[in-house]
């Protein structure tokens, strides 16, 4: 007898409505704070956005952040970030530093005699230092491509908007864009509260967090459309319990698998992608739990037709659920 791993039971009947009020209030109440948060405390722009440059360190010898400001602060740079790169990947001998400096007035980036004065200035304090990258953006670069991520975003909400709009009813289309909304928001505030650098990989995950997101959902409001159907009589809010239990083992299912493999790059995948990382597993615990408690509870409130009166002919005037009425 093969054996077959069980994380939920076969039937479940878990009232996933039962505290709708609470839930649905703890996700505009996060919302809220998320967008308070960027307006307060900003997002830690990395270079892509901020415009200047990106000088990756290397050394044998401990980081000295105290004794890497001083030497560069004589060179009068203005907005220098100086942070330590810790990862467990690293061996006992490679120390990691990231010096960020802003693109100086006049220029389109900061100009090479500066990174070698930069670096010079550094081997001073630390013969053994190297200097692995360096990366420059421009100030007009890095603001069109703010403005590009933006427009990204909301093409990719308007796109997910019209097709479940046209794939189901436009009830499900106002609750999974909610959502997708409240996915973005809630992941964009822990990154304000948090301080991580955002940059253009974090748009990247943004985009994956919107699609996966929609999927799950997806996957719920189908299974949801296919028991209206089949269960005439039954309250919308039971239909929508019945409909998240049967579809909670491919759910748990799918999320656990990729959460185990993002928190393996997460420990293990250096810092270079760690805040993507970061932002898709966060995405993936928030997106699951608003496809429930967020684009469920929304649909719920908006209610949905299911006794279509007919026009003339036999023409139903509603769509899915024409005939469905009963």
């Amino acid at each position: 007898m093969a054996f077959r791993l069980k994380l939920v039971p076969d039937e479940t009947k878990i009232d996933f409505f039962r505290y709708a009020p609470a839930t649905f209030g703890f996700s505009v109440v996060m919302v809220l704070a998320s967008i308070v948060l960027v307006v307060v405390m900003g997002l830690n722009f990395g270079i892509d956005f901020r415009g200047g440059t990106t000088i990756r360190t290397e050394s044998v010898q401990p980081v000295d952040v105290g004794a890497y400001r001083a030497a560069i602060a004589p060179l009068d740079l203005g907005d220098v970030s100086i942070t330590e790169v810790f990862d467990p990947t690293f061996g006992p001998e490679q120390n990691v530093a990231m010096i960020r400096i802003q693109a100086q007035e006049g220029t389109e980036a900061v100009t090479p005699e500066i990174i070698n004065s930069v670096e010079a200035a550094l081997q001073a304090v630390d013969p053994s230092v190297t200097f692995p990258s360096v990366e420059s953006v421009g100030p007009k670069v890095s603001g069109e491509l703010i403005w590009t991520a933006i427009i990204a975003v909301l093409s990719a909400t308007a796109a997910i908007l019209v097709y479940i709009w046209l794939r189901f009813e436009w009830q499900f289309a106002v609750g999974a864009v909610v959502a997708l909304i409240h996915d973005v928001t809630v992941t964009v505030g822990i990154f304000s509260l948090l301080q991580i650098k955002f940059d253009l990989a974090i748009i990247a995950a943004l985009l994956t967090i919107l699609g996966y997101s929609i999927n799950d959902t997806v996957v719920v409001f189908d299974r949801l459309r296919e028991n209206l159907i089949k269960y005439k009589k039954m309250e919308l809010r039971d239909v929508m319990n019945l409909s998240v239990n049967e579809t909670l083992s491919r759910t748990v299912m799918t999320s656990g698998t990729t959460l185990i493999a993002l928190i393996a790059l997460l420990v293990l995948g250096g810092d270079v992608i760690r805040g993507f990382v970061f932002a898709m597993t966060w995405g993936i615990v928030v997106g699951t739990y608003s496809s429930v408690y967020v684009a469920k509870n929304v649909v719920l409130f908006l209610g949905v037709k299911r006794d279509w009166s007919k026009t003339d002919g036999d023409s139903p005037a509603g769509t899915q659920f024409g005939k469905s009425g009963g």
